[in-house]
């Protein structure tokens, strides 16, 4: 697993995996709001599938993130390059920490939940304004998380 510590592609001193993993990070509420969009559209298959998609895929980035950064040496490793204190990247750090895992909480509620009610026939119907919500509250989260991880990234690699 040498190569995730390669030079990343985006001109930083981020290693490769830490460049692979903000680029998903930035595109995610992209991939998100054109998942939405097939609802809007009527496609509730599509959406329901690539929504699926999608979070498996953003669960799995997440392991191999955080295989990356234990590896890696962690947050202290990370931040030894960097021109910003140790105490303002740990506070955004938290912060997004704290976004992200609520995000995670959420959308596995929103995916789990949303699948059982689609098989019951709930979805699209009674449960529709429900999920809405719900969904509404995982995707600004989903927003969140993306923002904040970049400027982690920022704090780490650029400045």
């Amino acid at each position: 697993m040498d190569y995730m510590f390669s030079q990343g592609f985006l001109g930083t001193r981020a290693p490769l995996f830490m460049d692979v993993v903000t680029l998903i990070v930035a595109i995610l509420p992209l991939l998100v709001y054109g998942a939405i969009t097939l609802a809007r559209k009527q496609f509730y298959k599509a959406h329901a599938l690539t929504q699926n998609v999608i979070f498996i895929v953003s669960v799995i980035v997440v392991g191999y993130f955080e295989y990356g950064v234990r590896i890696g040496g962690g947050f202290d490793a990370f931040i030894k390059g960097s021109g910003v204190s140790h105490t303002y990247a740990s506070i955004v750090l938290v912060l997004h920490v704290i976004i992200a895992t609520l995000t995670l909480l959420y959308w596995s509620v929103t995916i789990f939940t949303a699948n059982y009610q689609f098989m019951q026939k709930a979805l699209p119907g009674k449960k529709s304004n429900a999920h809405k919500l719900l969904a509404l509250k995982t995707f600004l989260g989903i927003v969140f998380t993306s923002f904040s991880g970049i400027w982690v990234y920022l704090l780490l690699f650029v400045y």
